[in-house]
């Protein structure tokens, strides 16, 4: 795999290799597998996975008898509680996620491995039990999809996989949160020529077409570090 380059110009020029011939991630397996978040396992908040599914915008709780959390990452508290959330204790956390179980058409009972659909804040939420059978331990396994999330890659990495300028990499960032280009040259002061120069240079160093492409691209470069 070849990384874009500011010291390589003509790496700039051409399509990186790992992007030609692009091709859809293949099916990620549905199996759960219960060591990713095993609570009697101290070293559970520190695994590398944990940690990308909060840059993927993904909420993780572990519940204690189907009602206490009793451990929760940083999205699942701020998606539960807002900004707040950080510095909330874990029964506060419980409190509100049973709050949002309240808020479902239905009363829902949770498996080993369920999942939670959320968007806005009065929108009642929907749950999907992946793995239905109850946990023999009685601990269940909760993911938070917050279908409102902009997911944000990392600006550094951006520069690194596609060779952008900082002003590219800023204009690629707005576009991500949502943003069209007509509105960012507004609130930055920028003349749309501008903006449509970065975003063709964009496009190219991408190697992508339009702003849809560009926007779910840079969603799945989101999860790298």
């Amino acid at each position: 795999m070849t990384f874009a380059s500011s010291h390589a110009e003509a790496s700039l020029r051409s399509p990186p290799p790992f992007l030609e011939g692009r091709r859809p991630p293949p099916p990620r397996s549905r199996e759960f597998s219960p060591s990713l978040a095993d609570p009697g396992s101290r070293d559970a908040p520190d695994h590398p996975a944990l940690g990308a599914l909060d840059r993927l915008g993904c909420g993780y709780l572990v519940l204690a008898d189907g009602r206490s959390v009793v451990e929760a990452n940083a999205t699942a508290r701020t998606l539960l509680m807002g900004a707040a959330g950080a510095s909330r204790g874990l029964e506060e956390i419980s409190r509100a996620f049973r709050r949002l179980m309240d808020r479902s058409r239905t009363r829902p009972t949770l498996g080993a491995l369920s999942w939670v659909v959320v968007s806005g804040r009065d929108e009642a939420p929907l749950f999907v039990n992946q793995t239905p059978d109850p946990p023999a331990d009685g601990r269940c396994l909760v993911m938070l999809l917050d279908l409102d999330a902009h997911l944000q890659p990392n600006p550094s990495m951006l520069q690194r996989m596609f060779g952008l300028t900082l002003a590219e990499t800023r204009l690629a960032l707005l576009l991500a949160q949502g943003e069209v280009p007509m509105e960012i040259a507004r609130s930055r002061r920028l003349s749309r020529t501008t903006v449509r120069s970065q975003l063709a240079a964009i496009f190219a160093k991408t190697q992508t077409r339009r702003q849809a492409e560009l926007v779910s691209l840079l969603t799945r470069v989101a999860v790298l570090p």
